[in-house]
């Protein structure tokens, strides 16, 4: 069960995008897993992709189109990847993006196609083709929860958020979905974002919100280090609202609304990472820039070691210290260097601290969540990032992922 996710929180519509989902049965029996976002006319998007170089065709066509002109539409498909399938994947996508483009109206260059799911298998053109009147159909602004459900593959619960700034002009709405669970390390798993507003916001602002939100949510959380061939985050504006960022003091109200959708998103993800029963933020303190904070943080939340005595609730504080010093730090003091769990004091000096007790440790290790604080004393950067434990059912899911 995802830690500390129990259902969807409210989601609020956001006028201007209507959702429509239905059944292909591409993979999955008796669930919706096919979803149409219609854009109103005139909405502004930005996207982010993967930067595994094996990425899907619906990837490289989505790319194609955003260059193309304004997307009036978004096509998401769960259960195939349509990634590793060469030419004939481009194709297949593209042949996805007509059959709505039809339905629609619009160009098909104003279609933006997204697949989750298995690798190296041909998409099933004919049955997500034959599904799209369902979806049109039910488009309907309200429909984000079942949006949030259609996209899912391995995730156990539905993932979402919303929220709303006040501006000088008046209230927007910021709302989005996403799902991913496993293969999860964004680098820009199997992970794919929409969220969306009614703020007048033209495409360059709305490029540099996007990729700021993106840098402090979606690429600071991993829960296996892989990054997949599928990630996408979209962000579109459709402007209905006719309220604009009109000032700085806008700006800031707004992108703090917009991060905290994001941030929801994101850390959503980790709690229901596969077989999850730990959420854990890695924060690396007093590093001289960006770059070591972040190689210690993930140094730390990828090893093995330590996720599987995160998973056994076991205090065995000396794998968090070696990993700390194989990040690759150069010149690191390990005298300088403390570690915490939450508010215990493990080690310092180089060495287990003088105050610390095991029963002070296991208490912490025995919560779902818990603060691994690293402070390396040797600057000002702070970074964090959240991640998951490794256990017995992650392995499950991901050796029976095919069968």
């Amino acid at each position: 069960m995802a830690v500390g996710l129990d259902k969807l929180p409210p989601l609020k519509p956001v006028t201007g995008v209507e959702l429509g989902c239905a059944a292909s049965a591409t993979r999955y029996q008796g669930r919706d897993d096919l979803l149409v976002m219609r854009l109103s006319e005139g909405a502004v998007t930005s996207a982010v992709f993967t930067r595994n170089a094996f990425r899907a065709a619906p990837v490289d066509v989505a790319i194609r189109h955003l260059g193309q002109g304004a997307p009036r539409a978004l096509l998401v498909n769960a259960g195939n990847a349509n990634a590793g399938t060469g030419p004939q994947g481009i194709d297949d996508a593209l042949g996805c993006c007509a059959g709505l483009a039809e339905l629609l109206d619009v160009p098909t260059s104003a279609v933006l196609p997204f697949s989750t799911g298995v690798i190296g298998e041909p998409l099933p053109v004919a049955g997500l083709v034959a599904a799209m009147p369902s979806a049109v159909a039910a488009l309907d602004e309200a429909n984000w929860p079942a949006a949030a459900q259609a996209i899912m593959t391995t995730d156990t619960v539905p993932k979402g958020a919303s929220a709303t700034a006040e501006l000088a002009g008046g209230r927007v709405t910021v709302t989005g979905i996403c799902k991913g669970a496993g293969m999860i390390r964004p680098d820009m798993a199997t992970m794919l974002a929409f969220v969306a507003t009614d703020a007048v916001i033209g495409q360059a602002q709305l490029d540099e919100l996007l990729r700021t939100a993106v840098e402090q949510s979606f690429n600071r959380i991993t829960v296996d280090g892989d990054t997949s061939t599928n990630d996408a985050c979209v962000l579109s504006a459709t402007g209905a609202s006719g309220v604009r960022l009109a000032s700085d003091a806008d700006v800031r109200v707004f992108a703090e609304a917009l991060d905290r959708v994001f941030l929801q998103l994101a850390q959503a993800i980790v709690r229901d990472g596969e077989g999850a029963t730990k959420f854990v933020t890695v924060r690396v303190e007093q590093g001289r820039d960006r770059d070591e904070c972040l190689a210690v943080a993930y140094t730390v939340a990828h090893s093995p070691l330590v996720k599987t005595a995160l998973f056994a609730s076991d205090p065995n504080w000396g794998r968090i210290l070696a990993a700390v010093g194989r990040a690759g730090i150069e010149g690191l003091d390990v005298e300088g260097v403390s570690l915490w769990l939450d508010d215990v004091c493990i080690a310092e000096q180089g060495a287990r601290a003088s105050t610390y007790t095991e029963a002070a440790g296991q208490a912490v290790m025995d919560r779902d969540e818990i603060l691994i604080r690293i402070v390396l004393g040797r600057g000002e950067w702070v970074e964090t990032v959240w991640t998951s434990d490794l256990s017995h059912d992650y392995v499950r899911i991901n050796a029976e992922y095919r069968t």
